[in-house]
């Protein structure tokens, strides 16, 4: 059991000041977090070159989107859009699990902070990554031939919506992280990543499918997020008529928003709870 425990925040009383302080201690948490990038510049150009690689991958070898009216490319790259917020969840996994095997999360937790400013921190860094990964993506998809057509509006809302599904997926990643507790454990969960992000209509069709397999794709969120995008990009998706499908945009919603819900406050209690 350590024998850390959690300070009481300091300050003026009331809740301007209160929220000031909270926000003053989670930009020092992400900026803890930022400065791990200047340090660990491979891992950060690892992250970026992965998901390209896939692009180019599935582009080029595999033939991802073959089947699909017009240009295969323009299915696949926001597909691959979708699964770039769902992948990558091992830097943050690691870093949780990494900060709580050497004890600096009960070192936190003793100062006199915001308890919840460690997973803020967290959490902020990664979603500023996850920003420039889907601008690596999008330069990227756009030099293979991809294009969106329904203007600057509507792009914004893809984008708007692949970020609320990262933002989903981080916390499930880092409540799954403060379960497992050691970087070891990490791979374990990550292997039960993969069939979730490739049981998607990312690379196929539903259509192309067996009929059961996929009906479960079409609900997968992932599949959800990658049809609204494509969607709101103008790009072919595939449509199978069915209802999934034909609401893929506030499947896009939900979906995310459920997760949150969960996962959120399962990952601030287990954090409550660490050092008890």
């Amino acid at each position: 059991m350590s024998a850390a425990t959690t300070t009481a925040v300091p300050g003026p009383d009331g809740a301007a000041s209160r929220l000031g302080w909270a926000l003053a201690d989670s930009w020092t948490m992400t900026r803890r977090e930022l400065a791990h990038w200047a340090r660990q510049p491979v891992a950060v150009v690892v992250n970026l070159v992965f998901p390209v690689m896939l692009l180019l991958m599935f582009t080029y070898l595999v033939g991802g989107g073959r089947g699909v009216p017009g240009d295969p490319t323009e299915y696949l790259v926001p597909g691959m859009l979708a699964l770039t917020m769902a992948f990558g969840l091992e830097a943050t996994m690691l870093a949780v699990t990494q900060d709580l095997g050497k004890g600096v999360i009960d070192r936190f937790r003793s100062m006199p902070m915001v308890p919840g400013a460690v997973l803020v921190g967290r959490s902020a860094a990664d979603m500023l990554q996850s920003v420039v990964s889907l601008a690596v993506m999008t330069g990227v998809g756009y030099a293979v031939g991809w294009r969106w057509h329904n203007g600057a509006a509507a792009a914004l809302g893809a984008v708007g919506l692949l970020l609320l599904l990262r933002f989903a997926m981080l916390w499930v990643g880092i409540q799954l992280a403060m379960v497992a507790g050691r970087p070891e454990m990490v791979t374990a969960v990550q292997i039960l990543v993969w069939p979730v992000g490739f049981l998607s209509n990312v690379f196929a069709t539903p259509a192309s499918m067996p009929g059961w397999l996929g009906a479960v794709v079409e609900w997968n969120p992932m599949s959800a997020t990658a049809t609204a995008v494509r969607e709101l990009f103008g790009n072919p998706g595939g449509a199978t008529g069915s209802w999934a499908a034909e609401n893929a945009e506030l499947l896009a919603l939900l979906w995310p928003v459920a997760i949150i819900a969960v996962f959120f406050p399962l990952a601030v209690r287990k954090f409550a709870r660490l050092s008890r």
